[in-house]
């Protein structure tokens, strides 16, 4: 059993939110009958579907290897028009879809396939499936370099690392990397080493767990063999064991809707309701309660004192000596030689409201027209 959306966009109807509009508008039947349940779920072998009262015959399971050359981008829709990796398979009529994107500038080898079970479990790091790439980078990185891609690096969206890097060979000022990650964040491994300072000149996937790229021509697509398939879902089903060991033992969250390949569920944590008298804090900030209460009942709070004899200060200042800290118990005294404004001046350094005086030499004369 698997959602009639789903079943829908495999099929190639559509996607599944226009699979889920279809639905909605009550233009899918499952037996004869109108579902309008967009949780409804199909047996594919005992229930027949239609959409708009024609047939919906379930696609054959393919799986291609394609050898992506740079400049061709892992979607289905460029506006630009850019050159697709499905152009590379025009013959093949099933709605497949890239199995680890490779970036525009990257090239190597690509799985494609309409088997969204299997290739969810390729890409999820759950599953630690290896990828296998050929780097090329600027200079020559240098052990401490190589243990630091080991040990991890930390991105803009976390800390990344490598399963397993080797030097392979020199090329001028250059050098040859082999790297395998378990991972397929967004243009990870040149995020890396550019954090290490060392660009990448050309980046090329060989392998994606056991299928290898091989001497497949830039290009050019074959399909995959019944051994690599099989190896491939042992390396699945193998850690789908070992993620239900891991959730058993408590060292693993599970995840959703029964599918240890989904994300796992997030941990939300409790929010804390500040309590009478606390301003809880606004935006980021380092104090868990925010600023204490400006007024009455805080810690060292000193009602003010009036009158025009007042010390402009009453708390302790900074400094001090052997006899303890510093305190004005009066007005400040005036420096000598400067005289301060009044309290009735105009605050120019007239005195009490005098005009200011003139510039040495004279005033200066018109300018020009």
């Amino acid at each position: 059993m698997e959602r009639l959306n789903k079943f829908l966009a495999h099929a190639g109807v559509g996607s599944r939110r226009h699979c889920d509009s279809l639905i909605a508008a009550g233009r899918v039947k499952l037996n004869g009958q109108v579902v309008a349940d967009l949780g409804a779920k199909v047996d594919p072998v005992l229930q027949k579907v239609s959409v708009d009262n024609q047939p919906v015959k379930t696609e054959t399971a393919v799986y291609w290897v394609v050898h992506k050359p740079p400049g061709y981008l892992c979607t289905n829709h460029d506006p630009s028009g850019r050159p697709l990796a499905s152009d590379l398979i025009p013959h093949v009529e099933q709605r497949v879809y890239t199995v680890g994107r490779l970036d525009e500038a990257s090239e190597g080898m690509l799985l494609m396939t309409n088997d969204g079970a299997l290739a969810n479990s390729l890409m999820h790091p759950r599953y630690e499936v290896e990828k296998t790439y050929m780097v090329l980078v600027a200079g020559k990185p240098s052990t401490d370099d190589l243990q630091k891609l080991l040990d991890g690096v930390w991105l803009s969206d976390g800390k990344v690392k490598a399963k397993s890097v080797r030097r392979i060979k020199t090329q001028g000022d250059s050098t040859w990397l082999r790297v395998v990650l378990c991972e397929g964040k967004n243009r990870e491994i040149r995020r890396m080493l550019a954090k290490l300072e060392h660009k990448v000149l050309r980046l090329k996937r060989i392998a994606i767990g056991s299928v290898l790229l091989d001497r497949l021509p830039k290009g050019k697509a074959r399909k995959m063999t019944l051994i690599e398939l099989g190896e491939l879902n042992k390396v699945v089903a193998d850690n789908e064991k070992r993620i239900e060991k891991r959730i058993a033992a408590g060292l693993e969250e599970p995840s959703g809707e029964g599918n240890p390949g989904a994300a796992p569920v997030k941990k939300v944590r409790p929010r804390v309701i500040p309590g009478p008298g606390i301003i809880p804090p606004r935006g980021r900030t380092s104090r868990p309660y925010g600023k204490p209460p400006q007024g009455e009942g805080r810690e060292g709070y000193r009602p003010p004192t009036g009158g025009p004899d007042a010390p402009r200060f009453d708390g302790p200042r900074s400094g001090g000596g052997p006899d303890g800290p510093k305190r004005f118990d009066g007005p400040r005294p005036a420096r000598p030689g400067v005289k301060r404004p009044s309290p009735g001046g105009s605050g120019f350094g007239g005195g009490a409201g005098g005009p200011r005086p003139g510039r040495p030499g004279g005033s200066r004369p018109p300018r020009p027209r």
